[in-house]
C-alpha cells in the first residue's frame, strides 16, 4: 500500500506540473494584449505611448521570455506565491481566500446533497424494479442528467425569485453573519449544482445494485431467510458501491466546474466567477492560480478515492 500511494504521489505530481505547463501556454496564446486592456481601464485617460507600455509590460515582467515567466512562476506557487492580479492589484492568493470559501461552502453542500439522496433512491429503485418508485427515480435522474445547469437556474430565479418572489435572486450571504438569508440565497444555486450529480449516482447505484442483487451469494442470503434490509446494506451495497464512489469523487470536479455557470447565473462572488473574470481580463496570475487550485483538488481526490477501494472491498490488494 505504501508503495502504491507513494507511486500515486509521484503521478499525481506529474500531472499538476503538466496542468499547470498547460494553462500557462494556453492563456497567453489567446488573441489580446493584458497590458491594452490595463491601460483601457478609467483612470488611464491619457493617451498611452509606446515607451509607457513597455514601462506597464516590464513592470508586470511580461516582456521576459515565457520560460522564465514559467519559471518565475512555479517557483512562487512553490513558495505559496500564486502572483499578482493585473486588474485588482491584490495578491491572488487573498484575491482566491475571498472566492474560495463560498465556492466549497455551497460545493460540498451540494456534494452531500447529491449523495445522500442519490444513493438511496438508486438503491430503492433497484430492490424495486419494476415497480412505479423505480419508473420515478429512473425518470427524474434522466432529466436531472439532461437538462442544463444555467437553464434551470434561469427557471428558478423566474419562478421562486421574480414570480414568486419567495427567494432573493442573486448574491450571497455568510451563513455566520446572516443564517437565514444564507439559507435563503443558497436554496437555488445548491439545486443546481446538486442536480447532475444526484442524477448520475442515482443511475450509477441502481445499475450497480442490479448488478450484485442477481449474484448466487445474494440468492443464498434470501434462501436463508435474511431480513430485506440486511443483504441489502450488508451483502448487496458493499459490494456494488465501488463505481458509486468513484463517480461521487469525480462528481466534485463536475460540481467545481458548474460552479463556474452557476456563480455567474446567481452573481455568487466565489472562484467560477473570479475565472471567468480573469478570463475576459486576460489576468493571467487569476486564471493560472484557479486553473492550478482546481487541477490539484481533482488530482488529490482522485487519488483518495482509489485508495478507498482497498478499505471497501478487502479483496482488492494494490501491487
Amino acid at each position: 500500500m505504501t508503495a502504491y500511494i507513494i507511486r500515486r504521489l509521484v503521478q499525481a505530481g506529474i500531472v499538476i506540473i503538466l496542468a499547470s505547463l498547460f494553462v500557462f501556454l494556453l492563456i497567453r496564446l489567446l488573441p489580446g494584449d493584458p497590458v491594452l486592456l490595463y491601460v483601457s481601464m478609467d483612470e488611464f485617460n491619457e493617451v498611452t505611448t509606446e515607451e509607457e507600455l513597455a514601462a506597464l509590460r516590464h513592470e508586470f515582467g511580461l516582456d521576459r521570455p515565457m520560460y522564465v515567466q514559467y519559471a518565475d512562476w512555479i517557483s512562487g506557487v512553490v513558495q505559496g506565491d500564486l502572483g499578482e492580479s493585473i486588474f485588482l492589484s491584490v495578491t491572488v492568493s487573498e484575491e482566491m481566500g475571498n472566492a474560495l470559501p463560498k465556492t466549497m461552502f455551497l460545493g460540498i453542500v451540494a456534494w452531500l446533497i447529491a449523495v445522500f439522496i442519490g444513493v438511496p433512491f438508486g438503491i430503492i429503485a433497484a430492490v424495486r424494479r419494476g415497480r412505479w418508485i423505480d419508473t420515478f427515480v429512473t425518470f427524474m435522474a434522466n432529466i436531472g442528467i439532461t437538462a442544463p445547469i444555467f437553464w434551470v437556474g434561469i427557471m428558478l430565479i423566474h419562478v421562486f425569485g421574480v414570480t414568486l418572489g419567495w427567494l432573493p435572486v442573486m448574491g450571497y450571504t455568510s451563513i455566520f453573519s446572516d443564517p437565514l438569508m444564507a439559507v435563503k440565497k443558497m436554496i437555488m444555486p445548491v439545486f443546481c449544482l446538486a442536480l447532475f450529480p444526484m442524477a448520475g449516482v442515482s443511475r450509477q447505484s441502481r445499475s450497480s445494485m442490479l448488478e450484485v442483487i442477481r449474484q448466487d451469494y445474494i440468492r443464498t442470503a434470501w434462501a436463508k431467510g435474511l431480513p430485506e434490509l440486511t443483504i441489502t446494506l450488508k451483502h448487496a451495497l458493499r459490494n456494488g458501491i465501488i463505481p458509486v464512489v468513484t463517480l461521487a469523487g469525480m462528481q466534485i470536479r463536475g460540481i467545481i466546474g458548474g460552479s463556474v455557470l452557476i456563480e455567474s447565473v446567481f452573481n455568487i462572488p466565489g472562484m467560477g466567477r473570479l475565472a471567468v473574470e480573469g478570463l475576459q481580463n486576460q489576468d493571467y496570475a487569476i486564471v493560472q492560480g484557479v486553473i492550478l487550485l482546481v487541477a490539484t483538488v481533482t488530482t488529490m481526490l482522485n487519488l483518495i478515492v482509489d485508495i478507498s477501494y482497498g478499505y471497501i472491498d478487502p479483496r482488492i490488494r494494490y501491487s
